[in-house]
């Protein structure tokens, strides 16, 4: 399929991840919760999503462990049937990351990469989401690895328990 960073799939991925994250915090149309992670749904558009909060964060800076303030921190995979959206990894760090920076993502020993655009990251492509979404079926947590505009290294775990009810709940309630 190529990449997705052209200018116009990026503006609709931006208000599609917007929307999410809004409803997300906003809805009350939470309609599972399996382990660790929850499905939602949306009627207009039609969309539906699983979504988890980290486990763990760590935060350094130069190699020392340091606190710092985030907005929400939030992994999630999408399906909107009417702009042909069948499974789109989608990841919110809660700041703004480093311009030209990528996410990395561990499965298992598995390695991902994800770009990003300010405070959000996807996958290059629809096979790339593909991959991502299998392994994290198969894996017990997902670890991201990302940089900050201000230089701080962020590491967030992921438990995968339940993510394949939610991932399988979602796209079934958005066939």
């Amino acid at each position: 399929m190529g990449s997705r960073i052209a200018h116009g799939m990026l503006s609709a991925f931006l208000a599609l991840a917007a929307t999410g994250v809004w409803a997300q915090e906003e809805s009350t149309n939470q309609v599972a919760a399996k382990t660790a992670w929850s499905v939602f749904e949306d009627t207009n558009p039609k969309e539906c999503w699983a979504v988890s909060s980290p486990t763990e964060t760590i935060n350094t800076r130069d190699g020392r462990v340091v606190a710092v303030r985030r907005g929400d921190i939030l992994l999630m995979t999408f399906f909107r049937p009417d702009a042909g959206v069948k499974g789109q990894i989608t990841f919110t760090g809660g700041y703004p990351f480093a311009g030209g920076s990528t996410v990395n993502v561990n499965i298992g020993g598995q390695e991902f990469e994800m770009f990003t655009e300010g405070e959000w990251a996807w996958p290059a492509s629809t096979a790339d989401d593909a991959k991502i979404i299998a392994a994290m079926k198969r894996g017990a947590d997902a670890v991201l690895t990302a940089r900050s505009s201000r230089g701080t290294i962020t590491k967030d775990t992921f438990s995968l328990l339940g993510y394949t009810a939610a991932v399988e709940e979602a796209e079934k309630r958005c066939q």
